[in-house]
């Protein structure tokens, strides 16, 4: 694939970007490539500088999560492109084209990748937009650059990165910034990650370095579909293993993905969920949770239920759903922890000894606070103390920062539903550019 070099040069002395991106996942990616192709036809005067720093050492999206078998829950034409320019170059039925594979594809009719081709098809258009990407540098700190004030208000602002290879610091300058750093993995309260204690996120890392070989047991928290899968993953891959799925709910639950209800994860659907007000905006999600959260692909529903019962038939039982019931207490011990689960509805406790337990708990929005440091004071909050969040995905600021700091995530709660998904990446990518533009036009004085 070839590609036009931002400009000016990245690492270039002195340079001050039009914008910075922290973090370089699909959202970021999605930005440098709806800014790769409008430097593409604009004016030389016109085009958009912009760098993104990533603490990855090279691409990687939930590579922890990279299940054989497993298939994306959204459609290959809501790839990084296609929503915004239908003519990309960085479509998915371009880097099929590009891979050969576009015929084969076609005659396997499926609207859903497997993520495993997915996540090639992501490093693929990372590829395309190497120039504007650093690896290897983590963010540390957010302030008002130097020299940049004026009457009062911070025009530019100066980013910290720090080498993780201990290779040193970095600094850029930015008149603005798009925070793309992923979602959090949440893990219950008082529970620490440890060798014997995973979150879903780093089950295949965690996975590759277990050393038992004859293991006995497992036991997976959660309802979702991440829950399913690593359930399904290790009853697949361990036969003498009791794997134990612990849910609150009777079992596993389908995902809505009827025509009406994929509305909720549509373009319009943010204008109409960002005009509403608090209350209707809850209403809307309380309504729509099933299509996204603690849900599960039927057909994978319908397998482990298959392979349960198949069991019953057998007289054995290794694949066990414990509904109704929650985990109340884990204590690691030498060779494995101690897991007390209690039924929620008769209240018996039933206490398993297993040589993992993973966590399928989700994931929580980053507090852009924490980047931001002092600029943080600026944010405009709602009466929950949220930060408020223009339509373009920039953070209500005081006056006195003129800097935009667009949000990639963590826009929940003023966006709908696809602030923290794979739905919207080509659409939100093009707003952010469209205001950059915009933003950029705005700043320049014409002499009298």
């Amino acid at each position: 694939m070839t590609f036009l070099t931002s400009l000016p040069e990245l690492d270039q002395p002195d340079s001050v970007y039009d914008i910075v991106g922290v973090g370089f996942g699909p959202a970021n990616l999605a930005l440098a490539i709806a800014i790769e192709e409008h430097n593409e036809t604009a004016a030389p005067d016109q085009r958009l500088t912009a760098a993104f720093l990533e603490k990855q050492p090279s691409f990687g999206w939930h590579r922890g999560m990279l299940i054989e078998g497993a298939t994306m829950q959204v459609s290959f034409l809501k790839d990084l492109a296609t929503l915004r320019n239908p003519n990309s170059r960085f479509s998915f039925v371009s880097y099929l084209h590009d891979q050969g594979r576009l015929v084969d594809f076609i005659n396997h009719k499926v609207l859903f990748p497997s993520r495993e081709e997915f996540h090639d098809y992501l490093r693929w258009c990372a590829a395309g937009v190497d120039h504007m990407v650093r690896y290897g540098l983590e963010v540390t700190a957010v302030d008002p650059a130097e020299n940049s004030m004026e009457h009062g208000s911070v025009r530019e602002v100066e980013l910290t990165a720090q080498g993780v290879d201990g290779t040193g610091r970095a600094t850029y300058r930015a008149r603005n910034l798009a925070l793309g750093t992923g979602l959090v993995p949440r893990m219950p309260e008082g529970v620490a990650r440890s060798a014997r204690v995973w979150h879903s996120s780093e089950f295949l890392h965690r996975l590759a370095e277990f050393r038992a070989t004859e293991p006995r047991r497992f036991v997976v928290v959660g309802a979702g579909q991440s829950a399913a899968e690593v359930a399904d993953h290790l009853h697949r891959t361990y036969a003498g293993a009791e794997v134990c799925a612990v849910l609150s709910r009777y079992g596993y639950s389908p995902a809505d993905d009827s025509p009406y209800a994929n509305r909720f994860f549509d373009p319009e659907a943010v204008d109409v969920y960002h005009g509403a007000d608090t209350s209707v905006r809850h209403q809307l999600m309380e309504y729509h949770r099933n299509t996204n959260y603690g849900v599960v692909d039927i057909d994978l529903i319908d397998e482990l239920y298959r392979r349960a019962y198949q069991e019953k038939v057998r007289g054995e039982q290794r694949l066990r759903i414990m509904g109704t019931s929650r985990v109340t207490h884990i204590e690691q011990a030498d060779d494995g922890v101690v897991v007390q689960v209690q039924n929620l509805a008769d209240g018996s406790v039933e206490q398993l000894t297993a040589d993992v337990i993973v966590y399928a708990t989700g994931y929580t929005e980053p507090d852009p606070a924490v980047l931001l440091g002092g600029l943080a004071e600026s944010f405009r909050r709602d009466e929950n103390g949220r930060a408020l969040v223009h339509r373009d995905y920039r953070l209500h600021t005081d006056e006195m920062v003129e800097t935009g700091i667009y949000l990639q995530g963590g826009t929940e709660q003023s966006h709908g539903i696809t602030g923290n998904l794979l739905s919207m990446v080509a659409v939100r990518a093009g707003e952010i550019r469209a205001s950059l533009v915009a933003r950029r036009q705005a700043s320049v004085t014409v002499p009298a």
